[in-house]
């Protein structure tokens, strides 16, 4: 029952995002240009396509990822066959305001959720901006990040460590697994919690991040097989050693929330909310109809 309740809650969420989210990330409050990241392996027509789909043209600042770039940074955490040979992700990245927070939108992407690219950007040390992700057909999107990083890096005049890239890559790619297996809110929310407790308190050992782990899952109701557990110990164990500044994972986190709190809460989303489950009603009643004629 529980798996057909978050099925439905999956499929509102994405016709939601389909109808109500524009084809571009919000610009309401740019303090800077926005960037565009292209696919180098796009064709003509796709590139031009995308390039109107994010409502930017050829006179924008472009920034093109190429495949062996996502290669590196991929390579180590999926296989080559999932990479693939071409690189088609595109994103536009605009700085918004200081403590606006990270807001993800995402087009023909089916395997990482807008939750799992705030997480890793947030990880990678991004703050403050609007990301837009689309393809020009259905592809996984874990090539995105390592654009949007790029991106991010020319715009905020920044250098991102190697090192913080990489975790961050491993950390999407985790969580996109485990999502397969739990369910993609679970596996982000986990992933996310465990980031604001390690932010709140000290975690001295291995053993005490393995405990970390295991009580948050638990409190999740959520089921971790061992593999799963030393593998997210491997990954927040590396990320402990990396100079970053939990204090500002915290409050990217906390906003990164907010700015989901208020897209559901806003008058135009309840409203459609409210229709739009008036519209399931009323299909599940022709269901039911349907069935009591044919037996």
């Amino acid at each position: 029952m529980k798996t057909q309740v978050l099925s439905w809650m999956a499929l509102l969420l994405l016709v939601i995002g389909m109808i109500t989210m524009p084809g571009t990330a919000k610009g309401d409050a740019v303090p800077g240009e926005e960037i565009i990241t292209l696919g180098e392996d796009l064709s003509p027509d796709d590139r031009t396509r995308l390039l109107e789909e994010m409502s930017a043209d050829e006179n924008d600042t472009i920034i093109y990822v190429s495949n062996e770039e996502e290669h590196r940074y991929l390579g180590d955490y999926i296989s080559a066959s999932q990479i693939g040979t071409r690189a088609l992700s595109s994103t536009k990245i605009t700085l918004t305001e200081e403590g606006s927070g990270l807001n993800v939108e995402t087009n023909n992407i089916n395997w990482v959720s807008e939750g799992m690219y705030a997480n890793a950007l947030v990880t990678a040390g991004v703050k403050d901006a609007d990301i837009y992700v689309t393809a020009p057909f259905q592809v996984s999107g874990t090539a995105a990040l390592t654009g949007l990083i790029k991106a991010y890096e020319v715009q905020a005049d920044v250098v991102i460590p190697e090192e913080q890239k990489k975790v961050a890559n491993e950390e999407m790619v985790r969580t996109a697994e485990l999502g397969e297996r739990i369910g993609t809110e679970e596996a982000t929310e986990l992933i996310t919690r465990i980031k604001e407790e390690i932010g709140r308190q000290s975690v001295e050992s291995e053993e005490d991040l393995r405990a970390l782990i295991i009580n948050i899952s638990n409190e999740l109701n959520i089921t971790l097989n061992e593999e799963e557990v030393n593998g997210l110990v491997s990954l927040f164990d590396r990320m402990q050693d990396l100079n970053i500044d939990w204090n500002q994972v915290q409050d990217q986190i906390s906003k990164v929330r907010n700015n989901l709190d208020d897209f559901l809460n806003r008058e135009d989303t309840q409203s459609f909310i409210a229709s739009f489950l008036d519209f399931i009603n009323q299909l599940i009643d022709s269901a039911r109809g349907w069935l009591s004629s044919e037996s």
